[in-house]
């Protein structure tokens, strides 16, 4: 009988040696989150019997000063159950523009909630709450606003970050106007890192957060949607409506306890190498906002983005070409020192 081959080596940056930085999704599984798969004691969690995803669940919530926490596939899925949650049909989710649960959500907010976007100006990610305030609507004429939705850090703008002070008056807002505040915290743990702060002090100004285990933080699969226990017995209606109920998910949840407990750690050298990389792209004649550049996320613009980023593909290094001269490079845990110098190499070229 033949020998089943050897698991990759989770040193190595991804796959083969390749020094990936099309997303902080590529990343594998280190050896302490296989190991705590292989044994992690599991139940249906359907039925809410599984401890393992009942300890991450807790464990979220406690990290974000939220009452509870459901456990899903994905970020677009928690995104999308808060905004059931919060709305009616032919309400207005209000977010600023280029937010994810608009542009990577295929739609969704329409499609499962009947309910449509508001945007908002945000220079570099930040809206402006007297901005928020103006967008929102009570009157008979128009469609009235559900929810305020932010995302900390946005994406699109770069990987930015949203100040607490910012925070804090949308906060305000949304009290003021009688209207619940959910946060898209996909990257929110690089959002803490980045202004030094413990991670409650942005998630506990929210109704709700949606917190990806499966970006920086590195397990392979998963998010989790915190907030009150009432909406988490409602969202869990939601998950299952989306197809979301994962029977024995203890097996994941195992991963992303130790995602909890050892990727926070990881994300300053993360935000460190961005910095590192922009800087270079800069003398090597690209295109890059510095000032945007506050994370683990930059965008920079150089002329024929898609063949260029199918050279380097050659060459081991990889990243996303999002437009005719628009690339993004993400950095993560398993992009080391040494692979970080061979791409930059290969991108000076």
């Amino acid at each position: 009988m033949s020998q089943a081959a050897p698991l990759p080596t989770d040193s190595l940056p991804t796959n083969s040696g390749r020094v990936d930085l099309r997303s902080d999704t590529v990343t594998v599984p280190t050896p302490a989150m296989r190991e705590a798969m292989a044994t992690a004691p599991v139940g249906d969690d359907v039925y809410g019997e599984d401890p393992t995803v009942n300890a991450l669940q807790a464990e979220v919530a406690r990290l974000t000063g939220h009452e509870a926490g459901l456990f899903m596939p994905s970020g677009s899925m928690t995104n999308q159950v808060a905004l059931a949650l919060h709305t009616r049909r032919g309400e207005e989710v209000i977010c600023a523009e280029g937010s994810h649960i608009y542009e990577w959500e295929l739609g969704m907010m329409a499609t499962f909630s009947g309910v449509v976007p508001r945007f908002v100006p945000a220079p570099l990610g930040v809206p402006d709450p007297a901005e928020v305030r103006l967008a929102v609507r009570h009157s008979i004429h128009q469609s009235p606003s559900g929810v305020i939705s932010l995302e900390n850090t946005h994406n699109k703008a770069g990987g930015t970050v949203i100040p607490l002070e910012v925070i804090r008056a949308i906060r305000e807002v949304a009290h003021a106007e009688g209207l619940p505040l959910h946060l898209d915290g996909a990257r929110v743990f690089n959002a803490a890192a980045a202004l030094n702060v413990p991670l409650a002090e942005i998630t506990r100004q929210f109704d709700t957060v949606s917190v990806c285990l499966s970006k920086g933080l590195g397990a392979p699969v998963g998010s989790v949607l915190v907030g009150s226990k009432a909406a988490m017995g409602q969202a869990h209606r939601y998950r299952k409506m989306m197809g979301g109920g994962m029977r024995q998910a203890g097996i994941l949840a195992a991963a992303g306890l130790v995602a909890l407990r050892d990727g926070p750690h990881w994300l300053r050298d993360d935000h460190r190498r961005a910095r590192t990389l922009a800087e270079h792209l800069v003398e090597a004649g690209y295109t890059v906002d510095l000032e945007a550049v506050q994370t683990n996320i930059i965008y920079a613009r150089l002329p024929d983005a898609a063949a260029k980023a199918q050279g380097w593909a050659e060459k081991g290094v990889l990243a996303n070409a999002l437009g005719p001269d628009s690339v993004r490079f993400v950095l993560h845990h398993q992009i080391t020192d040494e692979a970080l110098e061979r791409a930059m190499k290969v991108l000076k070229g």
